[in-house]
């Protein structure tokens, strides 16, 4: 079997392991539990997971209350600037005392409170506790950091090593088809060969951040990136502002007054194709956060339904269909970032598109 592929299964068995761990350590306290609790436990797992947090949490042997992963530094503006690691809340059980000021975690929001951990309430069961300006370093946060700086030391190292050689080594030889895929087959058919060349540096970088940070979500560090919706919020607008940025007259002419159609048609067109300016990104952003989103909560599913059926025929089953979905992940992952890569060069090529009108 060849290399790559030992290593994605290795990569699947490792994330069903640590998530298989958790959950028979949560069922280990409760001996032969209800199967209705059990399908609590695993909707709470995979909540946890899918949200951020403020710090990367493995699992928890329930016997003794002891969570093991590493905590990440908390950033607060709150009459002051406040530092400290997220440790201090204890997994939000404890409250954290800095600079005589108090603060919760509760739902994977801060809040201040007292040396009590006073809680307030509206009507809707909503908690009203003032909140500090948070600029934290959460899970999302850390791994986005961690992805773009190692993109750019191998990245660097890919550029100098064609100072003095044609052909790229070690990394550089991974990468580089890649690298002609995305100009080949993504850049100049949809922005065409005049001007695709300005759009290289964004297209390449949304590619691989979006490839790597996908795989990154697949290890068992309950790292969700791309399917938190602030994300692909932020990588939808930066190709929407370069788009409306680098347009050329043509683009907006066909928005606002669109050449060759009868004026009753262009007055009723206008508004239809000025929100299309708006649906596209829209588009963008949801579909990469709700097929990464999709994909974790299939793939934990079929792990939790291994602890709901009792049928060892079954739970070997389940757990061939969790592995096969694994490795189908690794192709998703890929397959999102072309698809957001390939619609930008797509909306690039509409706004820098020239016409000729007879």
């Amino acid at each position: 079997m060849h290399k790559k592929t030992l290593q994605s299964l290795l990569l699947s068995l490792i994330f069903i392991g640590v998530f298989t761990f958790n959950l028979s350590a949560s069922n280990t306290e409760h001996g032969e539990a209800e199967n209705a609790d059990v399908k609590t436990e695993i909707k709470e797992d995979i909540k946890h997971h899918l949200q951020d947090g403020y710090d990367f949490h493995l699992f928890t042997d329930k016997e003794t209350n002891t969570h093991y992963g590493f905590p990440l530094p908390v950033i607060l503006i709150d009459n002051g600037l406040k530092v400290f690691l997220s440790s201090k809340f204890h997994h939000g059980e404890e409250i954290a005392e800095v600079d005589g000021n108090f603060y919760m975690l509760s739902h994977g929001h801060i809040y201040k409170t007292d040396a009590e951990g006073a809680v307030n309430y509206d009507e809707e069961g909503h908690i009203t506790n003032e909140k500090p300006l948070d600029f934290s370093i959460t899970k999302n946060v850390f791994s986005a950091l961690f992805v773009a700086i190692l993109m750019f030391f191998l990245f660097s190292s890919m550029a100098k090593s064609y100072k003095t050689n044609a052909i790229p080594k070690g990394f550089g030889r991974f990468v580089e088809p890649l690298v002609v895929f995305v100009r080949d087959e993504i850049a100049i058919p949809n922005i065409g060969e005049k001007h695709y060349r300005k759009y290289m540096g964004f297209l390449l970088t949304i590619f691989f951040f979006i490839w790597i940070v996908n795989l990154v979500g697949l290890t068992p560090l309950g790292i969700n990136v791309t399917g938190n919706i602030a994300v692909t919020f932020a990588l939808a607008l930066m190709t929407f502002l370069i788009t409306q940025v680098t347009a050329n007259s043509n683009y907006w002419k066909h928005i606002f007054w669109m050449p060759g159609v009868p004026v009753p048609m262009k007055i009723i067109l206008a508004p239809i194709e000025l929100l299309g300016v708006f649906i596209k990104p829209f588009a963008l952003m949801i579909r990469l956060y709700a097929n990464i989103s999709a994909g974790h909560i299939v793939l934990m599913s079929l792990i939790g339904l291994l602890f709901v059926f009792h049928n060892w025929f079954a739970r070997g089953a389940f757990l061939g269909l969790t592995l096969f979905l694994s490795v189908i992940e690794l192709l998703v992952a890929f397959l999102q970032a072309y698809i957001f890569t390939m619609l930008s060069a797509l909306y690039f090529g509409f706004a820098v598109e020239e016409h000729e009108h007879h």
